[in-house]
């Protein structure tokens, strides 16, 4: 492989997670590999709802996936190591254009954000995202990749998350919508309906 190459592809060898080099590489059922801790505390607050997924491409998995060991990006990131090659953290951890950046961080550059809460209505970089992992009050808050359109996650009318899909009229609604205004109506859970969806694809 040449060295200009392995620069040129180095974020590839990144974890979409911690935006570092990844450590313990493994691989989950969609493809994406995360390292072994990045992944296992992003899961950590999926283990109630028992159904998990994918911080890159959302898939979700019944019942919790076990974590497969890459060897190959192992030995790729060991030589990476070894050569010196690091990622570069000004252009890693601070957003770009195209980038979602944090909401917390102060000053002209903000950090790029890793994660987005649906409950907090926030996105919040690597620093940032650690009391999700660690308070218990927001553990159990839905964490989803950063996006700058969180607001497409909230009823315009009643102010509340859309957690429910109103298979009726095929729109996903909150609580409130559900007993106003879809009484009656086949309804499921978002996610019940986004797995379905997975799996018997249209």
């Amino acid at each position: 492989m040449a060295h200009q190459g392995i620069l040129l592809d180095q974020d590839q060898f990144c974890c979409s997670v911690c935006l570092d080099l990844l450590k313990e590489p493994v691989t989950i059922p969609c493809g994406h590999s995360y390292c072994r801790s990045c992944i296992e505390g992003c899961w950590y607050q999926d283990d109630l709802k028992g159904i998990y997924s994918c911080p890159q491409c959302r898939q979700t998995f019944t019942p919790r996936p076990a974590l497969i060991k890459n060897i190959i990006l192992t030995e790729v990131v060991e030589k990476l190591k070894k050569t010196g090659l690091q990622a570069d953290p000004l252009d890693l951890c601070y957003a770009g254009p195209g980038d979602v950046a944090c909401d917390f961080c102060t000053g002209t550059r903000k950090q790029k954000a890793l994660m987005s809460c649906l409950v907090c209505l926030v996105s919040s970089c690597k620093t940032h995202l650690q009391p999700h992992y660690s308070v218990p009050g927001l553990k159990k808050h839905k964490l989803v990749k950063a996006s700058t359109q969180l607001q497409e996650n909230i009823c315009s009318r009643h102010d509340e998350l859309l957690k429910i899909y109103c298979r009726t009229d095929q729109n996903c609604i909150c609580y409130l919508c559900m007993v106003d205004d879809h009484k009656g109506h086949d309804t499921v859970s978002a996610a019940a309906e986004r797995t379905e969806k997975q799996v018997r694809p249209e």
